[in-house]
């Protein structure tokens, strides 16, 4: 009997250590969650890169859910909704979105509601408040151990009749000592920066005022404090930044001569270390290098094309650089509109740069530029309205481009662009063809002839072959040939030997509101013997010599067109893939079927798909023609003869005039010009 009892003893203990450990193992498991989804949180923050791409936030945020979700009633729960939240809304201000807004406030609220006796109920409300948002009474509590309540800290009176320094530094000083009195707090990045957030609005608020120099002075500190956590270069690179700056721009203040003692300007490599901030003379050569850490880039021009509901500004270096953009909300008590800025790291502006460039379009103001600190160039837009915006960045040489969008309401506006003249074909258009072609949808076709001036294109086989001559000759003749048969208006990018970058060629065509892109040019290889005729639509590459291609006519390596690739993900939306593609096939069935009749070994390579810059942002349908191989003897004779030229010409012409036929089969039934053959 004693025996019996003994062993189910043991069963029973046995039972109640596995059940234990299985429940240890099970929170060890989530908290194990957490801290992944903290340490891939810090690797998103040290790349600003990263940050430009919308997969890489929504990875992290998974990471803090599924911690949550793991154990919604844990002791790790709240702190992964919080987190999760606090992601939500960073990357909103990276996206604008307000789905992303309101993912982060139905996550902080839950927190607030959910959870009365966590740390994190207080976070979540406090940062609900700032956002101006009500917070629900708390429900009943989700856990058992109930958190020391932090005590409040005392309100400094602000002023009245106050401009706003005054009122955000006074909230900067709260947070600041909450999360000085609280060591747990200081665990947590988003405390941190959310105390930076307001020290940098005080500054901007009044930068004149008296709290002025301090805002900068606690900002850099706290990012040399916070750095102590995140073991992060960038962020104490940030805290010597503020600090430098402090002690440049304001030196006889308090705050100043605080920042010199915590530089430690008396010992002779800090000295140094000061020197380097003060700016530079604007004549100086930058440095050599790719735009990693001190390296000195310049920023050369801000150029812009724009219509009532298109602008693109391209902002242009002579280097690459690391950039961070930012859309900030309208700010009536500042009289400020709402505004979208990126930052240039490691960049000076050049000597007599315009500080305004104005735009004044239906969207966007102008766009102002000015150095920020000694190591940032600071390029922003002031917004009128705007339905979405985009921003990547092209190499070769490297610049920035900003696509912002508005609603479409039809309108035909000429270009505004400022930079260079678009030489544009004055022909009148036959009345009749013009109604016939409007009630089509295509009334204007924008015809690109590749290359140009600087840019030669590919070499011939034959010494006298040149890509850019080649192009233009082609362009024109299909210019004419599109006038005559389909009495479409025709812009050409370029009628005559001048350059033009590749960005700008988009952008005139969706300034210009056309209806379809045609970019004509010639293809290349170091084999002599390939041969052929292909077309391209804007996607992703799906397969090596696609990538070739498109890295040749970018002026870029096939290592680049990886992050292009990564960039069209997010621009595939506005792209008219299906309608290009379309166009695509028509096009090269038809120049195939004309140029096989009349000469021999004419290869079909097809229509394909690659990430190309000209057609990148193009908001019609557009593709590339590949019309054949300059390096090959064959392709090359024939590419230089006119009569070639024309049967190329009439192909293209005829592969539009079949596409536009889908859209209304009858459209040229009564509209055929007398004399025309097909074929």
């Amino acid at each position: 009997m004693h025996r019996a009892v003994r062993d189910i003893g043991i069963v029973l203990a046995l039972v109640i250590a596995f059940v234990s450990m299985a429940g240890q193992a099970d929170a060890a498991s989530t908290r194990d969650r957490f801290f992944q989804a903290e340490k891939a949180y810090r690797e998103l923050t040290r790349s600003p890169d990263r940050q430009k791409y919308r997969h890489h936030w929504l990875r992290v945020i998974e990471k803090y859910e599924t911690a949550y979700e793991r154990e919604p009633d844990g002791e790790w729960a709240a702190a992964s909704l919080y987190r999760a939240g606090i992601i939500w809304l960073e990357l909103h201000r990276f996206s604008g979105r307000t789905a992303d807004r309101r993912m982060g406030v139905e996550r902080l609220q839950s927190v607030a509601t959910q959870f009365s006796r966590s740390a994190y109920r207080a976070r979540a409300a406090d940062k609900l408040r700032q956002m101006g948002i009500k917070v629900a009474r708390a429900s009943a509590p989700k856990q058992a151990a109930r958190a020391p309540a932090p005590k409040k800290a005392v309100r400094a009176p602000a002023p009245k009749n106050d401009p706003g320094g005054r009122k955000h530094y006074v909230t900067a000083e709260r947070c600041r000592q909450k999360l000085e009195k609280n060591p747990r707090r200081k665990k947590h990045r988003d405390v941190w920066l959310t105390c930076i957030d307001h020290y940098e609005a005080a500054f901007e608020a009044d930068r004149k005022g008296e709290t002025a120099a301090q805002s900068l002075l606690r900002t850099g500190e706290l990012y040399l404090g916070l750095s102590r956590y995140s073991r992060s270069d960038a962020d104490r690179d940030n805290g010597m930044r503020f600090l430098k700056r402090v002690a440049r721009d304001y030196p006889e203040t308090p705050s100043g001569k605080a920042a010199r003692k915590r530089l430690g300007t008396d010992a002779p490599r800090e000295k140094a270390a000061l020197s380097a901030a003060k700016p530079q003379p604007q004549t100086a050569k930058p440095a050599p290098g790719n735009g990693g850490a001190g390296t000195n880039r310049t920023v050369n021009e801000l150029r812009f094309w724009s219509n009532p509901n298109y602008t693109r500004v391209v902002i242009d270096t002579d280097g690459k650089v690391p950039y961070t953009y930012r859309l900030l909300k309208k700010d009536p008590d500042l009289k400020k509109p709402q505004r979208l800025f990126v930052d240039l790291r490691n960049t000076r502006l050049r000597q007599n740069f315009p500080s305004v460039v104005p735009i004044n379009d239906n969207l966007l103001m102008d766009a102002r530029a000015g150095q920020y600190d000694p190591e940032t160039v600071r390029v922003v837009m002031d917004i009128k309205s705007f339905k979405t915006y985009k921003i990547f960045s092209l190499m070769n040489p490297f610049r920035i481009v900003i696509d912002v969008w508005g609603q479409s309401n039809g309108t035909q506006t000429a270009d505004r662009r400022e930079t260079a003249t678009i030489n544009v074909p004055q022909e009148k258009i036959p009345p009749g063809s013009l109604t016939r072609s409007l009630a089509l949808g295509v009334s204007r076709i924008v015809i690109d002839a590749g290359h140009g001036g600087k840019d030669p294109g590919a070499r011939g086989y034959y010494r006298k072959a040149r890509e850019k001559d080649i192009t233009l000759s082609i362009a024109k003749k299909l210019a004419k040939k599109i006038k005559t048969r389909l009495g479409c208006e025709v812009i050409l990018t370029r009628n005559e030997d001048s350059f033009l970058t590749l960005e700008e060629r988009t952008a005139l065509a969706n300034t210009k509101n056309a209806d379809l892109f045609i970019s004509i040019h010639v293809n290349a290889h170091r084999n002599k013997r390939a041969y052929g005729t292909e077309t391209y639509f804007l996607n992703l590459a799906t397969d090596e010599e696609s990538i070739r291609v498109a890295a040749m006519e970018n002026a870029t390596s096939t290592r680049n067109i990886s992050d292009l690739q990564t960039i069209l993900m997010d621009l595939m939306q506005n792209a008219k893939i299906n309608e290009s593609s379309r166009l695509a096939g028509y096009v090269q069935s038809n120049m195939i079927r004309y140029l096989d009749r009349k000469y021999s070994n004419v290869k079909d390579k097809g229509v394909k798909q690659a990430p190309f810059y000209v057609l990148l942002g193009a908001q019609m349908p557009a593709i590339l023609i590949e019309t054949a191989f300059i390096s090959n003897p064959r392709e090359c004779k024939r590419l230089m003869d006119p009569a070639f030229q024309d049967r190329l010409s009439d192909g293209i012409v005829s592969g539009i005039e079949k596409y536009i036929q889908e859209t209304s089969p009858t459209a040229f039934q009564h509209d055929r010009q007398p004399n025309q053959k097909d074929g």
